[in-house]
């Protein structure tokens, strides 16, 4: 194939030719249509991400509106529908779109289903991604179909260009440390969700950069990680004091994770906080009723799916002359604290006193 001449867009009779299929067949798949084989499907989106094609913005939004052109549904894709967070979420979608005169259409994103072709087919007003890698095949899918995008709180990082909301996820680490810090708590652990994630590793990053500049170097983070569920955080937090015992306050990076955190403490016969402290992130339902209280970072989870949706109708506009939302909109995240995080000292005593008693019961 002769190479594209420098700053040519590609067409879809490129993407075709680097298929070894035809416009008309490369067109329907980019239409979401159910008459093409999944071999080709495959190999459409292939040379689709291998020539960088893209749509232009504004050539789906006829189907997005009725007859009297007025706009009609929203596409909200994710992975999972579980927890309290995802519930916030979508709960702040549907309020906006309502606002807006929208219907919501929600789609599981199964890994290695074909839930794109659903929503190509729908030719909504556009997409809200949540819990979603955008690196996948499937939202490469979107973003060459010209389909308008909002991602929340992306996975891994999303291509250039595309526009996403999130909260201030290394500052929310940050808090977490100094709030801890402040205690005199140098020995630190943190129970983190999957090690890919941007989200997981920007709180995780902002606190060791906490603990290392409050600190002058002498703070001690031990990291491991607990996946976003409460078993495997209870699994991960035994680990990590195995790992050390000297551990004297834990940061989740979920309040999800967190439960599972109380849940390995109370295996062990520690107390929260007189034992050890714990400190959460997203301030759940939850948080507020476990006992003690937890102490959290608080992001605006249903004000996400506001924005989202808000940014959404920004980008539909654009082909009316509406300037382009920011690529990136961070919003920001807060502590809020609970059950009271008690300095390190009272740890050490009450471990001198447990050493105590055991000896005067061996005397005996």
């Amino acid at each position: 194939m002769p190479p594209r001449p420098a700053g040519t867009r590609p067409t879809l009779s490129l993407v075709a030719e680097t298929a070894g299929t035809s416009v008309p067949t490369v067109s329907k798949v980019l239409r979401g249509g159910t008459d093409v084989s999944a071999e080709t499907r495959a190999r459409v989106m292939e040379a689709v991400r291998a020539v960088g094609y893209t749509r232009r913005a504004g050539g789906r939004s006829e189907g997005a509106r009725d007859e009297k052109g007025r706009s009609q549904v929203l596409g909200l894709v994710v992975t999972h529908f579980e927890g309290a967070w995802a519930n916030l979420l979508i709960a702040g979608v549907g309020c906006e779109a309502a606002a807006a005169g929208l219907d919501v259409v929600l789609t599981l994103a199964e890994p290695h289903g074909d839930w794109v072709s659903r929503v190509l087919r729908r030719r909504a007003l556009g997409v809200v991604g949540t819990l979603v890698d955008p690196a996948s095949p499937q939202f490469g899918a979107l973003f060459a179909a010209g389909v308008p995008v909002v991602l929340i709180d992306p996975m891994t990082t999303p291509p250039a260009g595309v526009t996403s909301v999130g909260v201030a996820n290394w500052e929310g680490g940050r808090m977490a440390a100094e709030h801890l810090l402040s205690l005199g708590h140098e020995r630190l652990g943190v129970v983190a969700g999957h090690a890919r994630h941007l989200f997981s590793r920007a709180r995780v990053d902002g606190f060791r950069g906490a603990a290392d500049t409050e600190t002058g170097g002498r703070a001690t983070v031990t990291v491991t990680h607990g996946g976003w569920n409460r078993a495997k955080a209870a699994a991960a937090t035994h680990t990590l004091l195995d790992e050390d015992p000297e551990i004297t306050a834990v940061f989740a990076c979920g309040d999800s994770m967190a439960l599972g955190v109380y849940d390995a403490l109370g295996d062990r016969g520690l107390r929260v906080p007189d034992d050890i402290s714990v400190i959460g992130f997203d301030d759940l339902p939850e948080a507020q009723c476990i006992t003690p209280g937890l102490t959290t970072v608080r992001q605006p989870s249903t004000e996400l799916g506001a924005v989202a949706v808000k940014l959404l109708l920004d980008l539909s506009r654009g082909e009316d002359g509406a300037a382009r939302p920011p690529a990136r909109m961070k919003l920001a995240t807060e502590l809020v604290p609970r059950a009271r995080c008690t300095p390190p000292a009272r740890r050490r005593r009450r471990r001198r006193r447990r050493r105590r008693r055991g000896a005067t019961r061996r005397s005996r």
